[in-house]
């Protein structure tokens, strides 16, 4: 569980090779894609730019570099030659990277071109709840406490999160221990130490919190047809508070968090 200082180093690489990847998918134009065309740019930009692997793929069996969750898609979307992002879309790429054995792990909704304002205000809900999660992290804390900003913070807006699913620990394997619920009471669970590595991935929805699988075993959609977000970053405990592993480029500027076109933000 708890991580030496030189394989959160290596972690660390992972996490930014992987933010990479983002800063390109943030470059593209989405309308007419398809989700499948999205996972071959993926696949081939860590595979031969990036000299890294795709951690989802062969994991659990699954045969994609990434999932793509488009509208009432909660997680684990299959990338299609038939899923064509549509103006309006909000979509999900939830994405790992191996390199040197260690995994980071991180996701992001994309607006599509000319996105409705509830369906922005939900994704920004779902911007702001993990980073509040995150922001609770230090030596000390519990995961209680983080499940509970996280969940404060959704209720607040008028929105519900996913049970069913969780952050985790994260390392050579991509799912360790501990479990990273995204809710919870303050000051219960696993109390944070120096060196824990996990992610944080609240999953929230307009309507009600309930989800089902579909035929193909892996699409998670809502049961009540309602949008659902999400983001996803891999952190690190640390000796003062939190370090973010995969933290991309316009994180690192402020741009994202501090914007008030959030439209305009999320389609750079």
């Amino acid at each position: 569980m708890i991580k030496r200082p030189e394989e959160i180093a290596l972690l660390a690489e992972s996490g930014q090779l992987l933010a990479q990847v983002f800063d390109h998918l943030d470059e593209l134009n989405l309308i007419g894609i398809s989700t499948m065309q999205i996972n071959d740019l993926v696949d081939d930009l860590i595979v031969h730019e990036l000299h890294a692997r795709p951690a989802s793929k062969g994991q659990y069996g699954y045969a994609y570099a990434l999932n793509a969750s488009r509208n009432h898609v909660v997680c684990h979307g299959v990338p299609s030659a038939e899923d064509i992002l549509q103006d309006g879309d909000i979509v999900n790429f939830d994405i790992t990277l191996e390199k040197n054995g260690y995994i980071a792990d991180s996701s992001k909704t994309y607006l599509v071109g000319n996105v409705a304002l509830p369906s922005r205000q939900l994704v920004r809900a779902a911007y702001d709840a993990m980073w509040k999660g995150i922001q609770t992290v230090r030596p000390g804390a519990t995961l209680g406490d983080v499940g509970h900003a996280i969940e404060w913070h959704a209720r607040k807006n008028g929105y519900s999160i996913v049970r069913e699913y969780c952050g985790h620990g994260i390392g050579r394997e991509m799912h360790e221990e501990p479990q990273v619920l995204h809710w919870g009471k303050p000051r219960t669970g696993v109390v944070l130490r120096e060196g824990m590595v996990f992610t944080i991935e609240p999953m929230l929805n307009q309507g009600r919190h309930a989800v089902q699988t579909e035929d193909d075993g892996w699409t998670v959609v809502t049961r009540d047809g309602q949008l659902s977000a999400q983001f996803e970053h891999t952190v690190a405990v640390t000796r003062t508070g939190v370090r973010v592993l995969t933290l991309r480029a316009e994180e690192r500027s402020g741009a994202l968090k501090r914007t008030i076109k959030f439209n305009d933000a999320l389609n750079t």
